[in-house]
């Protein structure tokens, strides 16, 4: 049974974690929580039936722990991998990696440099209809694109989600998700990095952004929704919407090239190409099976199976695009995105 460690368990994702950790209780046992707010620590730990300790570095200094999870406040990822990775822990961290380029790619070279086993939360990769745009663009089935769309909205800052008193485990809610100076970005970027992660693992590198952010509600110290647009490397035009403030997320992908197009739809592909048999614009069926969660594939890497995970490169890289949009919409022009 291997020995796992939450660093920070603040993230809006950590009780689902904590959920899946306890379903495989067979396999990972919690050694210890650590938060920066000991009441935090203090629920997480009774969830996960185990001890919470007052300084991370009495979790990293325990030979026992074979790997810790990241689900801290952005601004601290920094500080937490770059010690994790030091002490050879393999490492989950929730994204977004970095709050930019420089601390992003400043983490993927300690990442590297220690060999450990990386992942970070985009999950969208494991679903049947992704995997399926790959296959197809990678076969040259749509010819070549020429235009690609992301959307990931919800309604969550309608709903209140990050306030005292809304979902959360804390008596803060999740309301640091909305300081920029800790969480690095809004609605748009919360978001829209599984949108960004997906344009970018179907599409390759990005040259250049711009975009536009703005605010709703007015509740909020941060951006609630945005649109961007991004010049890919092979000369593709793609588009991203992200915010929490949509009621509906009506055709979240399209892909057009110039052989065919695909767009999902309420979880289902649909297809229009002369390249394959039966595509006619209805529903495609004939798809991949779905590949564990980004969180489980993490754990099955840590158990020595073979398991798709994203790099730290990949993960730096995305940050770097992130900052860019948002440099991007404070100066009204298009941005090209940091580098290592």
């Amino acid at each position: 049974m291997k020995k796992i460690a939450f660093l920070g368990v603040g993230h809006i994702h950590s009780p689902d974690f904590v959920r899946r950790l306890g379903e495989r209780a067979d396999q990972f046992e919690v050694q210890a929580v650590w938060d920066e707010q000991e009441a935090r620590a203090r629920i997480a730990a009774g969830r996960l039936d185990c001890s919470t300790v007052d300084d991370y570095r009495d979790i990293l200094g325990d030979e026992d722990v074979a790997a810790v999870i990241v689900c801290s406040e952005t601004a601290t990822h920094r500080e937490l991998v770059e010690a994790s990775a030091a002490a050879g822990k393999h490492i989950f961290v929730e994204k977004p990696l970095g709050m930019g380029a420089r601390d992003a790619y400043a983490m993927q070279r300690a990442l590297d440099a220690a060999g450990v086993i990386f992942q970070t939360g985009h999950f969208m990769r494991s679903m049947p209809v992704y995997r399926m745009l790959k296959q197809l663009i990678e076969d040259g089935t749509l010819g070549r694109i020429t235009r690609i769309r992301h959307s990931n909205v919800h309604a969550g800052a309608l709903g209140n989600i990050f306030d005292p008193g809304g979902r959360g485990w804390y008596d803060d809610g999740w309301l640091w998700m909305t300081d920029t100076q800790r969480s690095g970005c809004g609605g748009f970027g919360d978001l829209g990095a599984h949108s960004l992660d997906i344009l970018m693992w179907l599409m390759g590198g990005v040259e250049t952004v711009t975009a536009q952010v703005d605010r709703l509600l007015g509740r909020y110290p941060c951006d609630e929704y945005g649109e961007g647009m991004l010049r890919f490397s092979n000369g593709a035009i793609g588009t991203l919407a992200a915010g929490w403030v949509d009621i509906l997320r009506p055709q979240p992908a399209l892909v057009s090239g110039t052989e065919g197009v695909a767009y999902v739809d309420d979880d289902k592909l649909f297809l229009k190409t002369d390249n394959l048999d039966g595509a006619d614009g209805g529903e495609w069926a004939d798809l991949p099976a779905a590949l564990p969660h980004a969180f489980e594939l993490f754990l099955d890497a840590l158990n020595g199976e073979d398991a798709s995970l994203i790099s730290a490169k990949e993960a730096a890289d995305r940050s770097a695009v992130m900052e860019a949009f948002y440099l991007a919409a404070e100066t009204n022009t298009w941005v090209e995105p940091g580098s290592a």
